[in-house]
Parts: C-alpha cells; structure tokens; sequence
C-alpha cells in the first residue's frame, strides 16, 4: 500500500532548515546531533468524526485549521487502532508497545511500573532531552523524563493542580499537586512552548504535549463559548437506535441517556459530582424519548467540538513556535488522540468497543525532510507500533519487549512486504452494558467475540455475560448496523476470521494461561 495525495487542505508550507554557525578557532566545534526532534501531541477521547480530515457529517463545522495545516504538510493515517479502547491501556501500549497483557495495565483501575522500560527512557538513553506536561494518567511517577509536569489524575480543565518530581505522591495516596490557574489545554500548551524554548539546543528533543482535552465534561475556555450558537448539529443515521433489536447486537452499550442522568444529577449537585459540566442545567422535562435524546445530541456535540476547537488553538500556538525557533524542518510532530469516542452513533457516548468509533485513532504526522506532503497512508497500525516509530527516527533501542514495528518507511509511502493485514483487540474490564471482549479486523471484516468474564480484572462487575458474537462487513456495512453472524453467506469467511484471532492470540502471546477460565469459554465457543 502506498500514501495516497490529500487534496482540500491548505498548502503545504516550504521551511528553511537552519544553517550551522561556522567553526571558529583552531579545532573545529563538534557536529550537531542532527536526529530530528519529537513533539508528540496526545489527546484524550478526540475521535476522528471530529478532526474534520476524516469527513463525516460534523466535519463542516469542526473548527481544525491548524490540524488540517498538519495533514496538509503531512500524513494522516486512515487506518490506525487502539489494542485496548480506555484511556490508561491505550496509554501504556503507547510507552511501552505492548499489548495489556504484557505491561499489566489491563484496565482504568491499573497503573504502569515506573520500573517498566518505556520510549522515553529509551531516547533519553540514546542522548535526547525529554519532557512531558498534561495528562500523564498512569497514576505512578512519569520514568524517562528529563522534566515533566502532569496532573493529579484526570486534571481539571479549569485552574488544575500539576504535580513534578518533587515531592511526588502517587494518585492512588491522594490529591496533590499545585494549582495553576487558567484553562488546562492553554496551560499545557504554555509548559511545552516554554520547555521548547528553554531546551538544550545542542541535542534533539523529545516533548510529549499530553491534552485532557476532549475528555468528559468537554469544557471550553470564554473565547469559544459562542462558536456555535444557534447551529442545530446533523444528526448520525442510527442516533435513534435505543436497543439492540434492530442490528442484532449483543449487548445494550452506554447510551446517551446515562449521559443526560449525569447532567440533571449534576445540575441539582454540583458540588457533589465528579467533575463541572458547563452550562447547566439541564432536563428532559416533558419531551418523549426522542425528543430527549436529540436534545443530548446537540448539548453533546456543541460542547465537545467547542472543547475540541481548543485543542486546535494551541496545536496552532505549538507549530508556530516551531516555525518562529527554526525547528519545523527538523521535528517529527505527530498529533493523536488515545482512542475513538461515541458521539451519538447506535444512540451511544463514551468509548471501550470494539466498533469503528471507538477503535480508530485519528493520527496525523508532519516530518519535512522525510514525509510526503499532503498524504494519506491506509496500512494497519497501532498504537504499540508508536514507540518504535518514535525510537526508530532516534536512532534509539525500542523498549524491551516491544510487540510493535516502525512504520517509518510507511509513512514514506513504501509499505514493508509482509505488513500486517489484521489486527488484535482485547477490552479486559467487565460491565453488563460492555462486557469484556477480544476481535479481530482486517481491510474489510470485523470478528467480535463477547466473552463477558472479569476473569479477576479491577474495576470490573461480577455479572456474568453470555458469551456471543458479531461479525460486520466493514464494505457493505460501514457504520455496523448489522451483526450478520448468523447469515449462511459469510459461514467461511467467519471461520477464518476465528482461526485468524486465534492465530494473533498466540502470535502476541495472550494466551490466557492464567486463566483456566477463559480457555474453557474460548473452547466451548471456537467451533472450528
């Protein structure tokens, strides 16, 4: 597979890379480390369906300009996944490049080993200066880093307190942190700027610029507060799906009205919930069911595309420091979000699933002197192949027992032979509404098998699901309206699809050997 050009966009900029000062004196001054720089920008739930770049119906009205400059003058990959879709996984996979399984951090609920060797103590062992600031959310102490300054866990958007090495206590032994006042993104965005700026400029970087946004309450700052007045968002074809009935599938997922429940519960206690909505209050007071959830919708997607427009205010402030320091010819920036997100689609908000939504990591990279300007790549990557990217352009050892593979010379538009053509998903935390499952997906079909066991997992339920499955075709049915396990049509190809997931558990070595268990449901309902 090769990159394919990107048109509507802007243009993509032309950069002058800086010149080496001439050597003065007798002995000539050492080389400059000319590895590239990394700006990693991450952010939390900011789903393709509203990066604009990947279309769909919100897309003229997502505010992206300076994400679209960044696909413009480089690379968006259409097909890149998350291995475990909640935030504290997804973000161990990405330091670690393993599956959960291997970097025990299966669910929310876990925490990664400061001991567990990561990218960044990597790089900074070949030589890099490296730094993190925002949302690190693996609750034990940031390994690798130069310097960082993170919040208490999931961080306040509004005046958040931000913790550093010293005097550091673990999230789970309580609140702690100073305080700093201002809007969360805009802050974050200030500590990297400011770090940038400051570094050591004879040896390349590595700054990993960690957004809360667009996590759950989806706060925005004053000057967004008016963006979309007065717009009646469109709404996704199957936001009215209440059930599983219509599309056969096989369990009920969290639908928009436990979102509406948190809103009303905060409206009457504010004080009391977890986390500061904005503009409340809110009811559904005298609207039918319809009515109601389309009333959700719309409070939804304007404050999440209001809180996403933030994201790109300060992704535009990132590259322009870039651009005003000389670095933008020489840094690697890519920009990601930890997982998909639900905004209204089978009626659902939130993530953790197995379907499209909530599987896809938007993923852009802009890398002059190497990467195609205005293209797109739609080979299968993941979020473990992330830190051998990053060690790769470094020059650097990925970490020990890293699962993934650089996908450098894909993003040149020069797909290794043998790229992997399907992909291995586990969700490991339990719940009635989304129970724990594992699948697998290549270019076109999707295997889903429901297992529905804690199996010892934290932060999971004791209720126990009957174990079921969905398959889709991804071709005919792109928004997975229909589980067509059972239609005799796809009986073969189904059968693959098992031996293929079967085949990937055993490659990445998730084998369940701990859990009895789980082998015996995998052989009551694998009928090969």
């Amino acid at each position: 597979m090769t990159n394919k050009s990107l048109f509507g966009l802007y243009a993509a900029s032309s950069f002058l890379a800086p010149t080496a000062a001439a050597a003065v004196g007798p002995a000539a001054a050492p080389e400059p480390d000319a590895r590239p720089n990394i700006l990693f920008i991450l952010s939390d739930d900011h789903t393709s369906q509203s990066w604009g770049i990947y279309g769909g119906i919100l897309a003229p009205y997502v505010r992206n300009g300076h994400i679209a400059r960044l696909a413009a003058e480089g690379c968006v990959l259409d097909n890149c996944f998350c291995t475990n879709s909640i935030s504290v996984p997804s973000r161990a996979a990405i330091m670690t490049g393993q599956y959960s399984h291997r970097n025990g951090v299966y669910t929310l609920d876990d925490a990664l080993d400061p001991a567990h060797d990561n990218i960044a103590q990597r790089l900074r062992a070949a030589g890099y200066q490296t730094a993190l600031v925002g949302k690190w959310h693996l609750k034990t102490k940031p390994s690798g880093f130069d310097f960082f300054s993170v919040f208490h866990d999931q961080g306040e958007y509004v005046d958040p307190l931000f913790k550093t090495a010293d005097g550091w206590v673990d999230d789970t032994e309580g609140r702690s942190g100073r305080q700093e006042r201002g809007f969360s993104t805009d802050l974050v965005a200030d500590k990297a700027i400011a770090w940038i700026e400051q570094r050591d400029k004879s040896r390349p970087f590595l700054m990993c610029c960690h957004f809360k946004a667009t996590h759950e309450p989806w706060d925005f700052p004053e000057r967004n507060r008016h963006l979309y007045d007065g717009v009646t968002f469109p709404e996704p074809a199957n936001l009215l799906e209440f059930g599983p009935e219509a599309s056969g599938r096989t369990f009920p997922g969290q639908q928009l009205e436990n979102l509406a429940w948190r809103w009303e519960t905060a409206s009457r206690d504010p004080e009391g919930w977890w986390c500061r909505y904005p503009e409340l209050l809110f009811t559904r007071e005298g609207l039918d069911s319809i009515a109601a959830r389309r009333k959700i919708y719309q409070k939804l997607i304007r404050d999440y595309l209001r809180c996403g427009a933030t994201i790109d205010d300060n992704i535009g402030r990132l590259l322009e420091m870039l651009d005003r320091e000389g670095l933008a010819e020489n840094t690697v920036v890519i920009y990601v979000s930890d997982q998909g997100y639900f905004l209204g689609e089978h009626g659902f908000f939130d993530k953790r699933l197995f379907y499209e939504e909530s599987l896809r990591m938007p993923f852009v990279v802009r890398y002059p002197r190497e990467i195609p300007a205005g293209t797109r790549n739609d080979d299968i990557i993941l979020n473990i192949d992330f830190a051998s990217l990053l060690a790769d352009y470094a020059s650097a050892e990925a970490p020990d027992g890293a699962q993934g593979r650089s996908f450098r010379a894909n993003l040149r538009g020069e797909t290794p032979d043998g790229w992997r053509t399907s992909m291995y998903y586990r969700y490991w935390t339990q719940h009635d509404i989304r129970p724990a499952h594992i699948g697998v997906r290549n270019d076109r079909y999707k295997l889903l098998f429901v297992y529905g066991d804690r199996l010892g997992m934290t932060g999971s339920d004791t209720f126990v699901s009957q174990p079921s499955w969905e398959f889709y075709d991804l071709e005919r049915d792109p928004h997975e309206n229909r589980n067509a396990y059972g239609d005799p049509a796809y009986a073969e190809v189904i059968r693959a699809m098992k031996r293929e997931l079967l085949r990937l558990r055993a490659e990445f070595g998730d084998t369940d050997e701990a859990n009895p268990r789980m082998r015996e449901i995998i052989r009551r309902n694998f009928d090969l």
